[in-house]
């Protein structure tokens, strides 16, 4: 298919690239509530079965990086679908994984082939829709993808009642492969022919280049992936420290981790509401505000023990919220300051977030115990940080772009 036509919002196409797009957020979610007990069932410690979540988002970050040039290059149908077939062969290998060194491994793999699901789920939305319309799809996009984060850690929670952590990978399995095949007979190709680069794959990488020269780059960088980077610690931390610290059953952590996600869902529905008359960088702005000041609170309470569990609650639902509000606006803006390396600019964009949210993951894992602290001073020093790509937005977002007939 050579030629696509920009179209309004399309709610089929919508839903099945929000599908395609939940694969790695899901291949996270489910698998949370097994952490606790992989720890069991290897004799690890808890830091080695956190490194299981940080390879897969090292994994994911460095895919996009991989996919997303060679899309602009190849076209975005023919790396998509070879991305979910490596991601259904490699959870196969994760359920039948016989120790915790090769599970690191086949995370990692699993990973790579979801990172295409994700920056090209999101790139398609794009393409396919005119560009007024492109942040209030990516949210539209950003509520459904939630759906399967907010009923994943309460379907792992019941798997491990059933059968323990492989009957996860199991679902997981049947997920992907349900993916490829819509992908396959209902994905149309949404990059023509006649603007994909001419120049070798290795040219379009050299739009990295161009991308990280750009100040205004980093603040998109810095808002979008420091806000993730929040997210992850909290992901990494919080089946520890609610399980275990707090004492919560493992079968009802879902109920605590859903109503992140109900918040992240709240943050979407209001962005396709306001984005319109408000425009892209106030929302960015206020959200980073919002990112920020909560992230400080939960380090408070993390460290004081103020309000105990459900002052951390309260302080990580407004931490979590907004992440998709700027994930969509942050990526939308980015990926309109160069058209013409939409792939690269999403995939950029998703790599540094993912990669943020590892070394999150990492610093949390590096902390020790079970306790909330780690948590908190790591949530504290991305929220900093966060308001500084703030900063740099709003004093520089009308800076032209640079190499702007190269890119």
């Amino acid at each position: 298919m050579s030629h696509v036509v920009r179209r309004r919002p399309d709610g089929r196409l919508i839903l099945l690239l929000g599908a395609l797009a939940a694969c790695g957020p899901i291949s996270i979610d489910m698998y949370l509530p097994s952490l606790p007990s992989l720890t069991l069932a290897f004799g690890v410690s808890s830091s080695a079965a956190q490194a299981t979540l940080t390879s897969f988002m090292l994994g994911f970050s460095f895919g996009m990086l991989l996919y997303g040039p060679i899309s602009d290059t190849y076209g975005r149908r023919p790396v998509l679908l070879g991305g979910i077939v490596l991601y259904a062969l490699a959870t196969i290998a994760c359920m039948l994984a016989l120790s915790i060194d090769a599970l690191v491994l086949f995370r990692f793999v699993q990973a790579l082939g979801a990172g295409a699901a994700a920056v090209l789920a999101r790139t398609i939305a794009r393409d396919a829709h005119e560009p007024t319309d492109a942040a209030r799809v990516l949210s539209m996009l950003s509520i459904v993808t939630s759906i399967g984060p907010l009923l994943a850690p309460l379907i792992g929670g019941q798997l491990l009642l059933l059968g323990g952590w492989r009957v996860v990978f199991g679902l997981l399995t049947l997920f992907g492969v349900v993916c490829a095949l819509a992908a396959f007979f209902r994905i149309p190709e949404t990059w023509p022919r006649e603007k994909r680069a001419n120049a070798a794959v290795l040219q379009s990488f050299a739009a990295y280049g161009r991308l990280l020269r750009d100040p205004v780059v980093w603040g998109y960088l810095l808002c979008g992936g420091m806000a993730v980077a929040s997210m992850f610690a909290y992901i990494t931390a919080t089946p520890f420290v609610y399980i275990e610290h707090f004492r919560v059953p493992a079968q009802y952590y879902g109920l605590l981790f859903g109503l992140n996600i109900v918040g992240i869902m709240l943050g979407n529905f209001i962005n396709t509401r306001l984005v319109g008359q408000l425009g892209s960088l106030t929302l960015i702005s206020s959200a980073a505000r919002v990112s920020s000041g909560a992230s400080l609170f939960v380090a408070l309470a993390s460290l004081t023990g103020w309000g105990g569990l459900w002052s951390i609650v309260a302080g990580l639902f407004l931490v979590v919220g907004v992440v998709g509000l700027l994930s969509a606006n942050c990526t939308t803006d980015l990926m309109h300051r160069y058209p013409h390396n939409a792939g690269a600019a999403a995939a950029l964009f998703g790599a540094v977030q993912l990669a943020l949210g590892a070394l999150a993951s990492l610093a949390v894992g590096q902390w020790g115990g079970t306790g909330p602290n780690g948590m908190g001073v790591t949530i504290g020093v991305a929220g900093l940080l966060c308001y500084a790509g703030r900063f740099l937005l709003v004093r520089l977002h009308n800076r032209p772009a640079p190499d702007a007939a190269a890119a």
